[in-house]
């Protein structure tokens, strides 16, 4: 199965309202993620047209597609925490038994969640000092606070997605990297 296809058809192996959490944030970061890279591809393909054919660029096109990557960015932290996806440093890991492993990957699910959590509430700050500042882009006549709003939106999708893992792990049997890949690498690694 492609990713696309297990994206598509994705249902958290979570059970009750955890799982249908899961699952809407699954839903909701897949669409965030085709918009943005749809509308940045057509953006950027219209914009070189425009340069190229009529000799001028779209005014708002690198506007538009700041706005785009971060965005993608921001919702590709949640989607790549919930499919095991983001780089590990796992040579101690590796080497414990299964039990150990286990609680090594709780702990830095959570702690790797607090720090989501905790990055969520710096951002808000951060957001509300753009406001106050009242700074808007230069040719779309937006207010920058309005683009940022993406990071606390992904800094929260990816703390509840790792709180969500450390909670599997703390409920099954397996070990996971996130709620849905059990631990292993390429040729044991499997989606549930």
């Amino acid at each position: 199965m492609t990713d696309e296809e297990t994206e598509k058809n994705y249902r958290s192996s979570l059970p009750g309202v955890l799982g249908l959490l899961d699952t809407a944030i699954s839903k909701i970061e897949s669409v965030i993620l085709a918009l943005g890279v749809l509308l940045m591809a057509l953006n950027t393909v219209t914009n070189v047209v425009s340069r190229f054919v009529f000799g001028n660029s779209i005014m708002f096109s690198g506007e538009l597609n700041r706005i785009l990557i971060i965005m993608i960015t921001f919702a590709g932290i949640g989607y790549a925490a919930r499919h095991g996806r983001h780089i590990r440093m796992s040579a101690i890991y590796d080497a414990l038994p299964t039990g150990g492993r286990k609680v090594l990957m709780i702990v830095i699910a959570l702690f790797t969640s607090m720090v989501m959590f905790f990055l969520l509430y710096y951002s808000v700050f951060y957001i509300l000092d753009l406001y106050s500042k009242g700074r808007v882009l230069p040719s779309l006549g937006l207010p920058i606070w309005i683009i940022y709003l993406w990071v606390p939106m992904g800094f929260l999708i990816t703390g509840i997605q790792y709180l969500l893992t450390a909670i599997k792990n703390m409920t099954s049997r397996d070990v996971y990297l996130s709620t849905g890949v059990v631990d292993g690498y390429k040729d044991t690694e499997t989606e549930v």
